[in-house]
């Protein structure tokens, strides 16, 4: 079993990710680079003295991208101070284009803990936005209310359990710009209760015309989701489709093969996956020339003691 190890992003929103001393010096061009703003537990700083540092210290009408880290020094504190903050400075970032909230690994806390909020209020203050990425758990009160936002380009949430809320809430926002669409969906013991119902909209190809990638990852139902995804619509205006990090197996595989043509597409992404070789040569050559990016296959895990099935999981949970 092969656990993926979320890594911090070296580059966001095209640009590399510089992390500020506690200092602040030094400093580079403010719109040189994509901001990572973190509390230092050495420097015993409160997220909101960090922030008012970098707003006192840093062009901010000039940064592009800004990635927040871990926001809490000795003991976990809710995300909503981070929200409010960046709320009510909004204006103060007018050529803010990449937003990435919450770029915490697991050695800062794991993803099943990190707790969010209703992060909607953050797309409505910066209706030029463009990129916007979250990690987060579903359990632990990650929240989006439906919205229209115009500028919106990428939308990627990374969880280790994706409330079906949310994805309804994205179904229903109006987002015409949107071209990438990831979301990692996790497991059902971390709030993952998304179901294909809640799906409804985005594969119909009618709520995204400009969609040009999408990702439905990091599933329990991977095998259900590409039996949808091979009837469904908005498929064929799509370049690269992420079908990965699930439990996909020879039956979701299966239903693949027996859809709709998909060497349309630049790249199918299939990694961390359950197919026997044989299907997964079946889909390199019904694809081609596509390319298919899949790796070697997962290994079911079963105790030698238990007569029970073997379990699959997927990539991100915990």
């Amino acid at each position: 079993m092969t656990r993926i190890r979320i890594q911090h992003f070296d580059a966001f929103h095209g640009l590399p990710v510089h992390t500020p001393a506690p200092s602040f010096a030094a400093l580079p061009a403010a719109d040189a680079v994509a901001w990572r703003l973190e509390c230092d537990y050495d420097e015993q700083t409160d997220f909101a003295v960090l922030w008012e540092q970098f707003l006192d210290t840093v062009d901010t009408a000039r940064v592009r991208a800004l990635v927040i880290g871990p926001w809490w020094r000795e003991e976990y504190t809710p995300f909503e101070q981070v929200r409010d903050l960046l709320v009510a400075d909004a204006d103060r970032f007018p050529a803010l284009r990449g937003l990435f909230l919450a770029d915490v690994v697991g050695e800062e806390c794991e993803v099943s803990w990190l707790r969010m909020c209703d992060i909607t209020p953050v797309l409505e203050a910066l209706p030029l936005l463009e990129e916007f990425t979250v990690r987060g758990c579903g359990q632990e009160g990650l929240v989006l209310r439906p919205i229209r936002h115009t500028a919106l380009k990428t939308l990627r949430f990374e969880s280790g359990g994706l409330p079906g809320g949310l994805v309804r809430a994205v179904a229903a926002s109006e987002l015409p710009a949107l071209e990438r669409l990831d979301l990692w969906f996790g497991s059902s013991w971390y709030g993952g209760d998304a179901t294909l119902a809640d799906l409804g909209p985005v594969l119909s190809g009618g709520t995204f015309p400009r969609l040009r990638h999408l990702g439905l990852q990091n599933s329990e139902i991977q095998d259900e989701i590409a039996a949808a995804v091979a009837s469904a619509p908005v498929v064929a205006q799509l370049e690269t489709l992420a079908l990965s990090m699930g439990t996909l197996s020879d039956t979701g595989a299966e239903a693949l093969l027996n859809g709709q043509p998909l060497n349309h597409l630049s790249t199918l992404d299939l990694r961390h996956h359950y197919l026997t070789g044989p299907v997964l040569e079946r889909i390199r050559a019904a694809c081609a020339p596509a390319v298919v990016e899949a790796g070697e296959a997962e290994e079911d895990y079963a105790d030698e003691d238990d007569d029970e099935e073997p379990e699959r999981y997927v990539a991100v949970s915990e």
